[in-house]
């Protein structure tokens, strides 16, 4: 038997962190996901697909993540039932994620916000939504020419 969910997309709103009764962690939110092909419109649709996650992982795309995010994740899918307070039986479908890569820069401007992951808070201040931070990466192109003597190179 198998049971595999993989996905790509991006998260619908803020994910959603709560606490069970014995302190573990629990995290709900909904990835976007286009299908590969067209309707008869020449539009793609979108399939919404409730997520999961339990403990440090809920509490990292708590943290980590906002509306708008890009994420990988892979889970399994799982289909329970309740009832609701009018005594009729609801049945839900999820997948339950336990692996979640975040997709994007840590500094990418998501949602109006700069989000700041290296000190673990989104900053909001007014100044921030215009400005946005560079990105710390050696290989980026800052436009000058690099200067290369054929000692220098390993082959």
């Amino acid at each position: 038997m198998l049971n595999r969910v993989i996905l790509i997309g991006r998260l619908t709103r803020d994910p959603e962190l709560r606490y069970t009764s014995t302190g573990i962690a629990v995290t709900r939110f909904t990835v976007a996901c286009d299908r590969k092909f067209t309707n008869q419109q020449g539009e793609r649709e979108t399939d919404f697909i409730p997520v999961v996650t339990w403990r440090n992982l809920a509490e990292n795309c708590a943290n980590y993540t906002r509306k708008g995010s890009l994420v990988g994740l892979e889970g399994r899918l799982q289909v329970r039932s309740y009832e609701n307070q009018e005594g009729r039986t609801v049945w839900t479908t999820e997948v339950v994620a336990d692996d979640v890569r975040f997709l994007e820069p840590k500094n990418r401007v998501a949602a109006g916000q700069m989000d700041d992951f290296s000190r673990g808070h989104v900053a909001n201040t007014p100044n921030n939504y215009q400005r946005q931070q560079p990105i710390d990466d050696p290989f980026a192109s800052d436009g000058k020419q690099i200067d290369i003597s054929d000692d220098d190179l390993p082959f």
